[in-house]
């Protein structure tokens, strides 16, 4: 049995976590109080309450804090310059070696939380829903709830104690989540695959901390939502492959049982990209807006725009109305 297997089990026995262990390496001064006013904050909207401690006082009463002295748990929640065991490293890929993006975070968790997801929607694509209706809907080649459900369980399960960190893919086709730390406790992959398990977590303090303010909604749940939230989505259902010590799952963006020959009446999802969206935007408020106008107002050049009102044109979109000079373009949808 390892080290680390002993420790878990000892944990598990006094029915507590590392991350209510004392921070002997750092103390209250490394934490940001206007952080944690922003967690009560969220705590008291969530739970519809008001909190009357000050933020040590109130920290102290959830336990984050132990006898005025910090947990490892709430130097990762409320540091002040982020810390090394929380990095993560997030790219988007064109192939298995050339990168076009990428990002390091090492900041709080609540931090990282927002600047995963919001570097993770700058690269998606989104899909106009056509239908009957004035309004028509806007859709992610992926589900940004199941998204938001992985990244969560990314944060709150990994093992911190790792000298390995987080890594997320983005590629044309997939996504892939790797964490340091395998399955807890008496988790098997086959038990998790078939939702045959009851709520573990080796850092119960941080999940404490995100269920609080509703960033999670109860313990155990996320991987089933995540495949329930795919298949109301109409992709495919993620992979997961699992290790002694790592955790990968991989949401896929191919559709399930995608008709190829859609009858012409039938609503489509048509891919489009944001500068797209906007170029749709300004064409309904300025049906005579030239080509120069929106490569200016969207900060690209004009062969960029003129390739998207091709593509626009192609879907039937948009459409031209009247010479190049003279003429109007339409909205189709």
């Amino acid at each position: 049995m390892t080290t680390e297997e002993i420790s878990n089990i000892h944990l598990q026995t006094i029915n507590s976590s590392w991350d209510y262990y004392i921070d002997t390496l750092h103390s209250i001064e490394d934490i940001d109080i206007e952080k944690v006013r922003g967690f009560i904050h969220k705590y008291e909207k969530k739970h519809k309450t008001s909190v009357d401690y000050n933020p040590i006082e109130f920290l102290e009463l959830k336990s984050i804090l132990r006898d005025n002295k910090l947990t490892f748990g709430a130097y990762l929640l409320f540091s002040t310059n982020g810390s090394i065991a929380s990095d993560i490293q997030i790219g988007r890929f064109k192939s298995e070696i050339t990168i076009i993006d990428t990002l390091s975070i090492n900041d709080d968790l609540f931090t990282q939380q927002d600047k995963i997801l919001a570097f993770i929607k700058k690269h998606l694509m989104v899909e106009l829903i056509i239908t009957e209706e004035p309004q028509h809907t806007e859709r992610y080649d992926y589900p940004l709830d199941a998204i938001r459900e992985i990244v969560s369980n990314m944060i709150v399960h990994r093992d911190y104690r790792s000298s390995n960190g987080s890594i997320i893919k983005i590629f044309d086709d997939r996504i892939e989540f790797y964490n340091p730390g395998g399955l807890y406790g008496d988790l098997t992959l086959d038990k998790l695959l078939n939702f045959k398990y009851s709520s573990q977590t080796r850092n119960k303090l941080i999940a404490d901390a995100f269920k609080d303010i509703g960033i999670i909604e109860k313990y155990g749940s996320g991987i089933k939502r995540v495949f329930s939230i795919c298949q109301n989505y109409g992709i495919i259902s993620p992979t997961i492959t699992t290790e002694d010590n790592s955790f990968e799952l991989v949401l896929y963006k191919k559709k399930i049982n995608v008709p190829l020959n859609v009858p012409l009446n039938v609503p489509l999802n048509v891919p489009i990209n944001e500068r797209q969206k906007n170029i749709i935007s300004e064409i309904k408020e300025n049906r005579q807006i030239t080509q120069n106008e929106l490569a200016a107002k969207n900060s690209v050049n004009r062969e960029t725009i003129k390739r998207d009102l091709q593509s626009l044109q192609e879907k039937n979109i948009i459409k031209r109305i009247g010479s190049r000079k003279t003429g109007h373009w339409e909205v189709l949808i």
